[in-house]
């Protein structure tokens, strides 16, 4: 994947399982990952087949990362950060625990 045009936007840096990418910001993490030459962000569950971003508009849901040790994330909906933390998500995630409303630590 290649950029149609020159931008002038900030360069940011994420770190995908230890290698060193950088992104415009503004990039999805799809973006850029597919930028720099990743084609497999995932592991489906049942037969540990690779699997790359499809529709990039959130909808598929075969760009699914971990990013900073937070898995199920849509690669494709979630803008670069510099020095975010993304890994290929393996099988299936065990979904995040869900706090009642008015727990410490949600609004």
């Amino acid at each position: 994947m290649r950029r149609i045009e020159a931008t002038q936007r900030p360069v940011v840096t994420i770190d995908f399982e230890n290698r060193r990418i950088e992104a415009m910001e503004g990039d999805s993490i799809a973006a850029a990952l597919l930028n720099a030459d990743v084609k497999s962000l995932r592991d489906t569950a049942v037969k540990a087949t690779g699997r790359g971003p499809y529709c990039l508009m959130g909808v598929c849901f075969d760009c699914l990362v971990e990013i900073d040790s937070v898995p199920n994330r849509q690669a494709c909906m979630i803008p670069v950060r510099h020095g975010m933390k993304v890994r290929r998500q393996t099988g299936a995630a065990k979904p995040l625990p869900v706090q009642p409303p008015g727990h410490a630590g949600t609004s």
